[in-house]
């Protein structure tokens, strides 16, 4: 008799990337590929003049996150993005909570990642070719002040 799986521990498999959620406020944006998701520590060096070997110390310093890069096909009637950062004026901005959620096969969130005061740095539109026969994609990047993460 074939083994079916059921007999497995839920942690043996990692899960997939392709099914997740974005949501911003309380509006669910449907997106094709979210990127960005990672933050570091800049290490500091130092070194006190009277210690006596001959090498600097290395520390933790500010943490830094980089921009969330958010890619979608272009609707008839979809324009959220573009009046989102349409907001923009000088140093006024509409930050929004922004939740991304890594979902698994029962549509339940496993690892969300919660996005402090986000607003958009950067919205592309599509390209336009006469003989390509691709979806019509556009771009949004989006600053922030960090996230924290959850998992299930």
């Amino acid at each position: 008799m074939a083994d079916d799986g059921s007999a497995q521990h839920n942690t043996i498999w990692p899960l997939p990337k392709f099914h997740f959620q974005v949501m911003w406020d309380d509006a669910e944006m449907a997106f094709q590929e979210v990127s960005g998701l990672d933050t570091e520590s800049e290490a500091l060096e130092y070194r006190a003049g009277n210690n006596p070997v001959f090498s600097k110390l290395k520390m933790p310093g500010m943490i830094k996150y980089s921009n969330i890069t958010m890619k979608k096909g272009v609707f008839v009637n979809d324009n959220a993005i573009f009046l989102w950062f349409k907001d923009i004026k000088m140093n006024v901005i509409t930050r929004k909570a922004l939740t991304i959620s890594l979902l698994d096969e029962l549509q339940a969130p496993r690892i969300i990642w919660k996005v402090k005061n986000a607003f958009p740095v950067k919205v592309s539109g599509t390209d336009l070719k006469a003989e390509g026969n691709e979806v019509a994609i556009e771009t949004v990047e989006i600053a922030h002040e960090g996230f924290e993460i959850e998992t299930k």
